[in-house]
């Protein structure tokens, strides 16, 4: 069950990197139809005006869907036959198939809107929501079955919830900056009608903010006491966001170069790993302790020996 739910985290990030190199060699409709490639054809046909590269990559992409529904649907096989059967662990198996349909929907609209801006940034964003679940998947895979026992005060878990939500701010923002930017998936696709500048500003704001937040916890922490496996967690999650964030820097101050923008989106991916990781990290769900099996009481034929004595 773990391998699999470990299995899910990458093949839901990963589908999102591959969508992004999709974007960046304006191959967002090389398959202008959906389901369909092209109008009666399921896979790229030769056309005059829609190059065989870009049909390929776009094609390419939409198989990787048939990878992330297979191992969704392996996730909740192993979850239905996991004894004693855990309602979490199901549940969060569930998410898997179902947000890989909803994904596939959010697809087609992306492709029938022409790449609307708002269309891709969803599309985005529900794969970084699948990416959080598969790791709560993948905590749940080696949970008990006893209720949740918090590690560290409700004060820091707050503040870790709190961290959350800014983390999910700044990821819409990063999508609003792509939306206005260069690489739309198609030259003819409009852009969301923003000045880049003053988004990548909001963009910016909002990674610092979210360091702050970050600063406090790791002091929330220590004051705490918290686990030492908590620790490693939370100090990974500030190596990558520091990554993620001089990256950032480094692709707006080069023009915004491709390599570097499916970069920056594996990027995004990992910070959301490592968030759920951490949130993950606060509570534990031990397996529930055997009930010692009460003392038999005295045979009868030794109880009544017992009266008569009396």
């Amino acid at each position: 069950m773990r391998r699999l739910a470990i299995a899910a985290v990458i093949a839901q990030a990963g589908i999102a990197v591959t969508g992004s190199v999709v974007r960046v060699t304006g191959s967002g409709l090389g398959c202008p139809t959906w389901p369909q490639c092209f109008p009666g054809s399921l896979v790229p046909v030769a056309h005059p005006e829609v190059a065989a590269l870009r049909q390929w990559v776009e094609f390419s992409n939409r198989l990787l869907t048939f990878v992330v529904v297979f191992v969704a649907g392996l996730c909740l096989l192993a979850a239905l036959n996991t004894r004693p059967r855990r309602r979490r662990l199901t549940l969060l198996a569930a998410a898997m198939p179902i947000g890989v349909v909803a994904q596939a929907v959010i697809g087609g609209i992306t492709v029938l809107t022409g790449l609307a801006w708002w269309t891709v940034s969803v599309h985005f964003l529900a794969s970084m929501v699948l990416v959080w679940l598969a790791v709560q998947l993948v905590a749940a895979s080696t949970e008990g079955t006893g209720p949740a026992r918090p590690l560290v005060p409700s004060a820091v878990r707050s503040l870790v919830a709190v961290s959350t939500v800014v983390l999910g701010a700044l990821l819409i923002a990063g999508t609003l900056v792509t939306s206005a930017g260069p690489h739309a998936g198609d030259a003819a696709t409009p852009r969301l009608a923003l000045g880049v500048p003053g988004l990548a500003q909001l963009h910016a704001d909002l990674l610092f903010a979210y360091l702050g937040l970050l600063v406090g916890l790791g002091f929330a922490l220590r004051t705490a006491d918290a686990p030492a496996a908590l620790r490693r967690r939370y100090a990974l999650l500030v190596a990558v966001v520091l990554a993620q964030g001089a990256l950032g820097g480094i692709q707006y101050a080069l023009g915004v170069p491709e390599v570097l923008v499916s970069l920056h989106v594996l990027g995004a991916g990992l910070v959301t790993v490592a968030a759920a990781a951490l949130w993950a990290g606060t509570v534990e769900r031990p397996r529930e302790e055997q009930v010692p099996a009460a003392p038999a009481g005295p045979a009868p034929e030794l109880a009544d020996a017992a009266a008569d004595r009396a």
